[in-house]
């Protein structure tokens, strides 16, 4: 029995305390069940959960719940990516080490996480902080370098001359460090790259496999830019060189009037020697950006270098400049410059007096082909021999002409670099390397994992990096034993995140990185996360997924087979954020309302995919409908459950409508889970209550029926509590274990749609009269065409349409409507 009013936290309590007593979501591997791998994007632990945490956890948690009630062996874990420069400035903040502030934050967010109620294995839980787990991130690390997928060279990376770290490009704020306010340089230094682009075309071709939002697979087809199009060679005599240049438009070549290299590039540097012109004009773009994206918006600049090509058919002179838009790692880092088909080089070639060249032609001559620079294909004009040949017959003419004269050949380029991971701070994993004078690079043996991060770091102004712990970096050779120096730089945070997925499988394995455990949990069938992470992470999860299955540890192409990106939580238009001083506290909200209030406004409030407008209104609103289900399960916990079986053939027609409703509405949120369209699963609970009312409304004027009202009010609420069950756990939980209906929810199922019920024995159809709504009628629900149209025609409200009018013909859409087209 419950009593009269609703106290949220005292049930919520008592619900978790037996789920956590009952270790009730711990779960293990049953190869008799069909198993379902849920997993949303775990947190970063910043020491508060906020509404985007709730919401994203809460839409996962829906649909695990909503697994479990169809038998399925649901596995949800939960873990903390937990390295990061973050971490490292709140420990300065506060004066205490990274690992502290971390693990104490991580436990305050456990706990809230628990007082939402989520269904997770926490016995599964993963710190990726921890050496227990970093290890096999380093073991795998060492597998992939000698699968040739690691290797270590020089590259342009933002440094911070104040932090003395790299700096990621958006860590740069114009042209400063974020933290430090110092002005960025542009160097030079050894890095550890990965080899991602090994699987570039597997990564695209891959993406076909998915059930995926297609925002997403072309946000990472454009990321990976997988470009058919043509290597040419342009000799540079003086120098006893050549340039190689990629184009996608091979037929425009003879409109290239100047090459453009990246001031990194060993011409340039060359060309600055004996030029302060171009010194000074090299130094100033090192404290730029080097992300494409900010090269395609910045201000283009140039200076000639003085060496010049030899255009590989026409044999023309061509110069060739030094340009500010030009990355040093795109392809050999110079470009074919043809203005008169580029906006960019044609911007350039204006501001810098170059020659404008127009080779192509556009085939209708329209007014638009007088504009330059002209970007479409057309017919080639001159271009010599090849004058009069279209655009796509042109490229592969010309693509041929300089395979044979050894001067190019068709290609496919991607627009993917190779993942530079090397980070210059102390919270990070260590890189499993070391320098021997003797030996050369040397691999950490296995026996030798982990190699420990040291925790007895000093907090003062900054944390010193691994580069100045001589007890961290001074190591003998595990190859010839003498003296030797470890690798002090730590791996992107990124690589943590890459495969911790696969980890929850095998938690607990700690003779491998992997055991035979994931071959019954992978793929994951639901991830759940941010649009923010749809490139980067999810492109560096699906290669390690694809270099795991390559070493035989997983035996799957893809580690996520379902995607849904939630949308932002927003209040007064704006993104939540603490600088702008319109967050909201969940924990006060789940103090006062209760969590189910919580997640059931999270889940009501707006398509999960779609942002969430904030109201304080609307959790009120949830509040009130929970107390409603509250007060209705009160009332009526007299006869819950009810055993009586009415013959439904007998029963009176308000009784067969709100039957009809009530299955009507469970068909729904049934169809709408599948969809993932949560938020109408919400709305059909609400619906599903005002039918139970109505109900017992009419059940209060009932004395021949009652039983048959009694068992439907039973049979609604029993369904709307499992409907309610994935959205809101505790009140469902509480009201169907004691109001009589079962012992616990554990050994409930989703609820059997009763086809008859959905069956009518009246249907009520719109009329209208040449496709304006001009009446209602009701008609048997297995009435002819014949019956229909009559009834239709004889209805009052239409029969003044039809007066001195021809009935051209009658459309009858089943179930729906009647249109009756006439004439004059």
């Amino acid at each position: 029995m419950i009593k009269e009013n609703y106290h949220p936290q005292l049930i919520e309590t008592e619900c978790q305390q037996k789920w956590d007593n009952d270790n009730t979501y711990a779960v293990r591997e049953d190869e008799t069940k069909e198993k379902f791998y849920c997993l949303a994007m775990f947190p970063y632990p910043s020491g508060s959960l906020h509404v985007g945490h709730i919401r994203n956890y809460t839409i996962g948690d829906v649909i695990g719940r909503y697994q479990r009630l169809h038998q399925k062996n649901v596995l949800q874990p939960m873990g903390w990516d937990a390295f990061g420069l973050p971490a490292e400035n709140a420990a300065i903040q506060h004066g205490v080490s990274p690992k502290n502030w971390t693990n104490e934050n991580i436990a305050i967010m456990r706990e809230h996480l628990k007082k939402l109620g989520f269904a997770y294995d926490w016995d599964r839980e993963i710190n990726t902080s921890q050496s227990d787990y970093y290890r096999w991130e380093q073991w795998l690390f060492i597998k992939m370098y000698e699968m040739g997928l690691v290797y270590r060279k020089n590259a342009i990376v933002n440094w911070d001359p104040a932090d003395q770290t790299v700096l990621a490009n958006e860590q740069v704020v114009d042209g400063k460090g974020w933290r430090s306010g110092a002005t960025i340089e542009q160097r030079e230094i050894t890095q550890w790259f990965i080899k991602i682009t090994a699987y570039a075309e597997e990564l695209i071709t891959d993406l076909d496999k998915l059930d995926w939002p297609d925002q997403v697979k072309i946000m990472q087809r454009n990321w990976i830019g997988r470009s058919h199009g043509c290597n040419v060679i342009f000799d540079v005599p003086n120098e006893n060189t050549s340039l190689d240049v990629f184009t996608t438009r091979v037929d425009t070549l003879l409109g290239a009037t100047y090459l453009a290299i990246s001031p990194n590039h060993v011409l340039a540097q060359q060309a600055a020697k004996h030029n302060p012109d171009i010194q000074t004009f090299i130094k100033a773009c090192q404290t730029t950006k080097v992300a494409e994206a900010d090269m395609a918006t910045m201000e283009k600049k140039g200076i000639n270098s003085g060496f010049t090509a030899v255009h590989p058919i026409s044999k023309a002179t061509v110069p060739i400049w030094i340009a500010n838009y030009v990355l040093s790692d795109y392809g050999s880092g110079a470009v074919m410059a043809v203005p008169g088909h580029d906006q960019r080089d044609f911007d350039f070639a204006r501001k810098y007096n170059l020659p404008i060249k127009t080779v192509i032609k556009d085939k209708n001559d329209s007014a638009d082909s007088q504009k330059l620079p002209l970007l479409l294909d057309g017919i080639l004009i001159n271009s010599g021999d090849f004058d009069g040949l279209d655009s796509a017959e042109a490229r592969r003419v010309m693509a041929d002409y300089l395979v044979k004269n050894n001067h190019g050949s068709p290609t496919i380029h991607y627009r993917l670099h190779d993942w530079g991971v090397s980070r210059q701070r102390y919270w990070g994993t260590p890189i499993p390397f070391i320098y021997c004078q003797q030996c050369g690079i040397v691999p950490v043996p296995e026996e030798q994992l982990p190699v420990v991060l040291p925790d007895n770091v000093n907090v003062k102004d900054k944390l010193l990096p691994l580069s100045d712990i001589d007890s961290f970096y001074k190591v003998d050779c595990p190859r010839c034993g003498k003296l030797a120096r470890r690798e002090t730089d730590t791996f992107d945070t990124f690589i943590e995140s890459s495969w911790y997925y696969a980890r929850f499988a095998s938690y607990d394995q700690h003779k491998k990185i992997l055991d035979q455990r994931v071959d019954y949990w992978l793929p994951v069938d639901q991830y759940i996360g941010g649009v923010e992470h749809a490139v980067l992470h999810l492109l560096y999860a699906r290669f390690f997924n694809k270099v795991l299955r390559d070493l035989g540890l997983i035996h799957t192409d893809e580690p996520f087979k379902r995607l849904l990106t939630q949308g932002m939580v927003l209040k007064d238009g704006s993104k939540m954020s603490k600088s702008k001083g319109n967050t909201v506290s969940p924990m006060a909200l789940i103090e006062e309302y209760g969590a189910d209030t919580l997640r059931f406004f999270s889940i009501f409030t707006a398509p999960p995919e779609q942002s969430l407008e904030w109201s304080d209104s609307g959790v009120e609103g949830a509040y009130r409908f929970l107390n409603r289900v509250w007060k209705f399960a009160f009332d009526h916990q007299q006869i819950l459950p009810y055993d009586h079986k009415p013959d439904w053939s007998k029963t009176s027609a308000p009784i067969k409508k709100s039957r009809c409703v009530i299955y009507s509405l469970l068909k729904q949120a049934s169809d709408d889970l599948k969809k993932l369209q949560l938020n109408t699963v919400a709305s059909a609970c609400m619906k599903l209550l005002n039918e139970l009312q109505t109900l017992a409304n009419g059940a209060q004027k009932e004395t021949e029926q009652l039983a048959d009202y009694h068992y439907l009010i039973s049979d609604g609420l029993r369904i709307l509590l499992i409907i309610l069950q994935p959205i809101t756990p505790h009140i469902s939980d509480y009201l169907w274990q004691n109001i009589g209906y079962q012992q616990h929810y554990g050994n409930q199922s989703w609820p059997k749609i009763d086809t008859k019920a959905l069956e009518q024995d009246n249907i009520a159809l719109i009329v209208q009269v040449n496709g304006k709504l001009r009446s209602k009628i009701t008609v048997p629900a297995n009435a002819d065409n014949a019956i229909i149209e009559n009834a239709a025609k004889a209805d009052e409200k239409v029969k003044k349409y039809l007066q001195n009018k021809q009935v051209v013909k009658i459309i009858i859409v089943p179930k729906r409507l009647v249109n009756i087209v006439i004439r004059d």
